[in-house]
Protein backbone atom coordinates (compact mmCIF):
# COMPACT_ATOMS: atom_id res chain seq x y z
CA UNK A 1 0.00 0.00 0.00
CA UNK A 2 1.24 3.80 -1.25
CA UNK A 3 0.22 6.65 0.90
CA UNK A 4 -0.60 10.20 -1.01
CA UNK A 5 3.52 10.79 -1.25
CA UNK A 6 3.70 7.33 -3.15
CA UNK A 7 5.83 5.99 -0.17
CA UNK A 8 5.03 2.54 0.99
CA UNK A 9 2.97 2.92 4.57
CA UNK A 10 1.25 0.08 6.48
CA UNK A 11 -2.35 1.82 7.35
CA UNK A 12 -4.93 3.56 5.27
CA UNK A 13 -4.59 7.13 6.75
CA UNK A 14 -8.37 8.85 6.96
CA UNK A 15 -9.01 12.00 7.38
CA UNK A 16 -12.13 12.65 9.90
CA UNK A 17 -14.50 16.04 9.64
CA UNK A 18 -17.10 16.20 11.40
CA UNK A 19 -18.14 19.36 10.30
CA UNK A 20 -21.40 20.68 12.27
CA UNK A 21 -24.94 19.27 13.67
CA UNK A 22 -25.04 15.21 13.18
CA UNK A 23 -21.71 15.08 11.25
CA UNK A 24 -20.14 15.23 15.11
CA UNK A 25 -22.33 12.13 15.78
CA UNK A 26 -22.22 10.24 12.77
CA UNK A 27 -18.40 10.43 11.93
CA UNK A 28 -17.70 9.26 15.31
CA UNK A 29 -20.03 6.19 14.71
CA UNK A 30 -18.45 5.23 11.02
CA UNK A 31 -14.75 5.69 12.50
CA UNK A 32 -15.79 2.44 15.54
CA UNK A 33 -17.81 0.62 12.58
CA UNK A 34 -14.74 0.75 10.03
CA UNK A 35 -12.30 -0.07 13.43
CA UNK A 36 -14.70 -2.93 14.21
CA UNK A 37 -15.38 -4.58 10.43
CA UNK A 38 -12.96 -7.61 9.61
CA UNK A 39 -10.54 -7.83 6.43
CA UNK A 40 -10.48 -4.20 6.48
CA UNK A 41 -6.66 -2.80 5.91
CA UNK A 42 -4.69 -1.50 9.14
CA UNK A 43 -6.43 1.98 9.96
CA UNK A 44 -5.15 5.42 11.11
CA UNK A 45 -7.06 8.67 11.62
CA UNK A 46 -6.20 12.42 11.07
CA UNK A 47 -8.75 14.44 13.21
CA UNK A 48 -9.38 17.82 11.34
CA UNK A 49 -11.96 20.68 11.42
CA UNK A 50 -14.34 22.72 9.04
CA UNK A 51 -17.88 23.88 9.15
CA UNK A 52 -19.84 26.62 10.14
CA UNK A 53 -19.33 26.47 13.86
CA UNK A 54 -15.65 26.82 13.20
CA UNK A 55 -16.58 29.72 11.60
CA UNK A 56 -17.88 30.75 13.99
CA UNK A 57 -14.86 30.88 16.26
CA UNK A 58 -11.98 31.06 14.21
CA UNK A 59 -13.83 33.19 10.88
CA UNK A 60 -12.18 30.80 8.75
CA UNK A 61 -14.88 28.26 7.55
CA UNK A 62 -12.21 25.47 5.79
CA UNK A 63 -8.72 26.12 7.28
CA UNK A 64 -5.88 25.55 5.12
CA UNK A 65 -4.11 23.34 7.53
CA UNK A 66 -7.44 20.93 6.87
CA UNK A 67 -6.81 21.26 3.36
CA UNK A 68 -3.14 20.48 3.11
CA UNK A 69 -3.16 17.92 5.89
CA UNK A 70 -6.00 16.17 3.34
CA UNK A 71 -3.60 16.60 0.73
CA UNK A 72 -0.75 15.25 2.33
CA UNK A 73 -1.46 13.14 4.95
CA UNK A 74 -4.62 11.35 3.76
CA UNK A 75 -5.62 8.86 1.48
CA UNK A 76 -9.41 9.34 1.57
CA UNK A 77 -11.65 11.32 3.98
CA UNK A 78 -15.55 11.23 5.72
CA UNK A 79 -16.64 14.46 5.95
CA UNK A 80 -19.70 14.35 8.53
CA UNK A 81 -22.20 17.58 7.79
CA UNK A 82 -22.27 20.89 7.22
CA UNK A 83 -24.90 23.41 8.42
CA UNK A 84 -26.18 26.34 6.43
CA UNK A 85 -27.25 29.07 7.57
CA UNK A 86 -30.75 30.35 6.54
CA UNK A 87 -29.73 33.94 5.87
CA UNK A 88 -26.22 35.46 4.52
CA UNK A 89 -23.39 35.32 6.77
CA UNK A 90 -20.51 37.92 6.07
CA UNK A 91 -17.30 35.76 4.87
CA UNK A 92 -19.03 32.55 5.25
CA UNK A 93 -18.76 29.91 2.49
CA UNK A 94 -19.37 26.27 2.54
CA UNK A 95 -16.44 24.14 3.00
CA UNK A 96 -17.83 21.33 1.47
CA UNK A 97 -17.59 22.95 -1.79
CA UNK A 98 -14.17 24.55 -1.38
CA UNK A 99 -12.61 21.38 -0.32
CA UNK A 100 -14.27 19.90 -3.56
CA UNK A 101 -12.47 22.82 -5.45
CA UNK A 102 -8.93 22.72 -3.95
CA UNK A 103 -8.89 18.93 -3.90
CA UNK A 104 -10.52 18.95 -7.62
CA UNK A 105 -13.14 16.43 -6.51
CA UNK A 106 -14.77 16.72 -9.95
CA UNK A 107 -16.60 13.40 -9.76
CA UNK A 108 -20.06 13.22 -7.42
CA UNK A 109 -20.49 9.77 -7.90
CA UNK A 110 -23.56 8.25 -6.52
CA UNK A 111 -24.88 4.23 -6.60
CA UNK A 112 -28.32 3.38 -6.36
CA UNK A 113 -29.24 -0.73 -6.09
CA UNK A 114 -33.47 -1.39 -5.39
CA UNK A 115 -33.54 -3.73 -2.51
CA UNK A 116 -34.41 -6.65 -4.73
CA UNK A 117 -31.59 -6.00 -6.86
CA UNK A 118 -33.71 -5.58 -10.06
CA UNK A 119 -33.21 -1.85 -10.95
CA UNK A 120 -29.11 -0.75 -10.55
CA UNK A 121 -28.49 3.14 -11.28
CA UNK A 122 -25.64 5.06 -10.99
CA UNK A 123 -26.28 8.77 -11.14
CA UNK A 124 -22.11 10.96 -12.27
CA UNK A 125 -22.19 14.19 -11.36
CA UNK A 126 -20.21 17.24 -12.03
CA UNK A 127 -19.20 18.96 -8.49
CA UNK A 128 -17.43 21.83 -9.05
CA UNK A 129 -18.91 23.82 -11.68
CA UNK A 130 -22.44 24.37 -12.44
CA UNK A 131 -24.22 26.03 -10.07
CA UNK A 132 -21.51 25.35 -7.18
CA UNK A 133 -19.50 28.38 -8.47
CA UNK A 134 -22.18 30.80 -6.37
CA UNK A 135 -22.45 33.46 -8.59
CA UNK A 136 -26.07 34.49 -6.99
CA UNK A 137 -27.83 37.68 -6.46
CA UNK A 138 -31.51 38.55 -5.61
CA UNK A 139 -32.96 41.59 -6.72
CA UNK A 140 -36.47 43.50 -6.53
CA UNK A 141 -36.38 45.82 -9.38
CA UNK A 142 -36.82 42.72 -12.08
CA UNK A 143 -38.62 44.31 -15.29
CA UNK A 144 -39.56 40.43 -16.01
CA UNK A 145 -41.87 39.53 -12.81
CA UNK A 146 -43.15 41.85 -9.41
CA UNK A 147 -41.50 40.96 -6.13
CA UNK A 148 -37.83 39.28 -5.75
CA UNK A 149 -36.51 37.40 -8.25
CA UNK A 150 -33.36 35.37 -7.33
CA UNK A 151 -30.47 34.70 -10.30
CA UNK A 152 -27.76 32.05 -10.20
CA UNK A 153 -25.04 32.01 -13.12
CA UNK A 154 -24.69 28.31 -14.13
CA UNK A 155 -20.92 27.73 -15.12
CA UNK A 156 -20.36 25.12 -17.62
CA UNK A 157 -16.97 24.47 -19.19
CA UNK A 158 -15.65 22.37 -22.11
CA UNK A 159 -12.74 20.94 -19.46
CA UNK A 160 -15.41 19.69 -16.96
CA UNK A 161 -18.12 18.45 -19.20
CA UNK A 162 -15.58 16.53 -21.25
CA UNK A 163 -14.12 15.32 -18.16
CA UNK A 164 -17.14 14.08 -16.04
CA UNK A 165 -18.31 12.75 -19.75
CA UNK A 166 -15.25 10.56 -19.34
CA UNK A 167 -16.02 9.20 -16.04
CA UNK A 168 -19.19 8.68 -16.57
CA UNK A 169 -18.53 6.36 -19.42
CA UNK A 170 -15.65 4.38 -17.25
CA UNK A 171 -18.23 4.17 -14.49
CA UNK A 172 -20.94 2.83 -17.37
CA UNK A 173 -18.54 0.14 -18.57
CA UNK A 174 -17.85 -0.98 -15.71
CA UNK A 175 -21.12 -1.41 -14.32
CA UNK A 176 -21.92 -3.58 -17.65
CA UNK A 177 -18.44 -5.39 -16.85
CA UNK A 178 -19.66 -6.60 -13.30
CA UNK A 179 -23.61 -7.02 -14.10
CA UNK A 180 -24.53 -10.22 -12.41
CA UNK A 181 -27.89 -10.71 -13.84
CA UNK A 182 -28.18 -10.24 -17.44
CA UNK A 183 -29.87 -12.57 -19.39
CA UNK A 184 -27.87 -15.08 -21.75
CA UNK A 185 -28.90 -13.11 -24.98
CA UNK A 186 -27.38 -9.71 -23.52
CA UNK A 187 -24.05 -11.33 -22.90
CA UNK A 188 -22.64 -9.73 -26.36
CA UNK A 189 -22.65 -6.09 -24.80
CA UNK A 190 -19.94 -7.64 -21.98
Amino acid sequence: MTGPSGALKNALRIGLIPGDGIGKLVIPAARRVLEGTPGVPKLSFVDLEAGFEHFQKTGVSLPKETVERLRTECDSALFGAVSSPSHKVQGYSSPIVRLRKELDLYANIRPIHSIDKKLEITVVRENTECLYVKQESISDNDPHSTGKVARAIRIISQRASERIGRMAAEVALKGMAVRSQVPEADRIWK
